[in-house]
């Protein structure tokens, strides 16, 4: 038993020594053995790894509806004679995401965005990317581009209606406005700065967004996704990439996106473009009045046990509430069977009504209470006001 532990021993250490000659004489001996080796380990250890994830899993975020919703997003090119405010190049805080205005005289080649909900050709978009323009280019995500027709605006609320002559043409699947609560997924879509289509993600910051002095009529849905000059008129697609508002404004001091945008909801949209495209014109009511808000001490003044209803400031001569003998410094606090208690909701309970129908108001004069009724007039279409130069 010694003899084989000996002969182990002497083996071994035999082993040894060879292999410390190999090490320091020719050490390139061993590393090339190792480099043998390496695919095999490197195979084992990718065996025993698991199964990739399938690809669905491992794409997570808003590559479908992109899919959906991006084809019918097309680009505007207007021509148009510069504004006034364009040549003095001012800056709102409010900005129209439209295009980058030129200071000089002569005719301005402005860039916004639309959506096309229809097979047959209608167009979405905003009425400040085409007000005033003489000639309306679109052109589609697949490069096809046509001349639009321009079939009928709203500056009120900031819709245009266009219409193009191409065949084979791709519609956006219409979502529901109301459907949307604050933190949903968002897709803002359209052409930035004209750098190409583009699609920017965010939520629903807020709903509702009025009194903000972009529209005569404001129900703007709020979101952080990026909308910049050139967005004007693009989709606001949700996460099934349904649409669900048409880009308008942005809150900027740069005239960049600053995490604060706005978008028409696509159910205003979509009343004001059948409208258009039925009669030509959105018809809706009007009586003819100037208002503010009640406070507390204007109803102190005015002796009225509580402050509740809209002031009338003033009466426009000949219309409706004047004939009605509605005058300066009367409480409205009922139009119809509707109460109003702030400005906005006597503008919305009026708009609604259907012209040249009739309709009772109550009011309060002096700590009186009265009742009138009034002959409901077209709501005239605002008149551009003109700017000295």
């Amino acid at each position: 038993m010694k003899r084989l532990w000996l002969i182990f021993a002497q083996a071994v250490t035999v082993a040894l020594a060879v292999v410390f000659v190999i090490a320091t004489l020719k050490p390139q001996w061993l590393q090339h053995a190792r480099w043998r080796e390496a695919p095999i380990a490197q195979t084992a250890r990718q065996i025993a790894l698991p199964p990739s994830p399938a690809a669905s899993i491992v794409r997570a975020g808003f590559a479908q509806a992109a899919r959906i919703a991006s084809p019918a997003v097309v680009s505007i090119t207007a021509s148009k004679a510069p504004s006034q405010a364009a040549r003095r190049g001012r800056d709102p805080l409010f900005g129209f995401p439209f295009g980058r205005r030129s200071p000089h005289d002569g005719p301005q080649l402005g860039l916004g965005s639309g959506v096309i909900i229809s097979a047959d050709g209608v167009l979405l978009t905003n009425n400040h990317v085409v007000e005033g323009a003489s000639d309306i280019e679109v052109q589609l995500s697949d490069g096809r581009q046509a001349r639009a027709r321009l079939v009928g605006t709203d500056p009120e609320t900031d819709v245009a209606v266009l219409k193009i002559e191409l065949a084979d043409l791709p519609a956006i699947p219409l979502g529901e406005a109301a459907n949307l609560q604050v933190g949903d997924a968002v897709l803002a879509i359209g052409n930035p700065f004209n750098v190409g289509q583009t699609v920017t993600s965010g939520i629903v910051s807020a709903l509702g967004r009025n009194q903000l002095g972009i529209n005569t009529f404001e129900n703007f849905i709020q979101t952080d996704a990026a909308i910049n000059p050139g967005n004007s008129g693009g989709a606001l697609v949700d996460a099934d990439g349904r649409l669900v508002g048409i880009n308008t404004a942005i809150f900027s001091r740069s005239g960049g996106s600053l995490g604060i945008g706005f978008a028409i909801p696509v159910d205003v949209a979509r009343q004001v473009a059948s409208a258009l495209l039925k009669d030509g014109v959105v018809a809706r009511g009007w009586i003819g009045v100037q208002t503010r808000e009640l406070t507390p001490e204007l109803a102190e003044a005015l002796k009225l046990d509580e402050a509740r209803g809209v002031l009338i400031g003033g009466v426009v001569a000949d219309a409706p509430a004047a004939r009605a003998g509605i005058k300066p410094g009367d409480v409205l606090t009922r139009i119809g069977g509707h109460a109003v208690a702030t400005p906005a909701d006597l503008l919305a309970s009026v708009a609604a009504l259907k012209p040249h129908s009739e309709v009772e108001v109550a009011v309060q004069r002096a700590g009186k209470a009265l009742s009138f009724r009034l002959d409901v007039d077209q709501r005239p279409r605002p008149q551009r006001v003109a700017e000295d130069d």
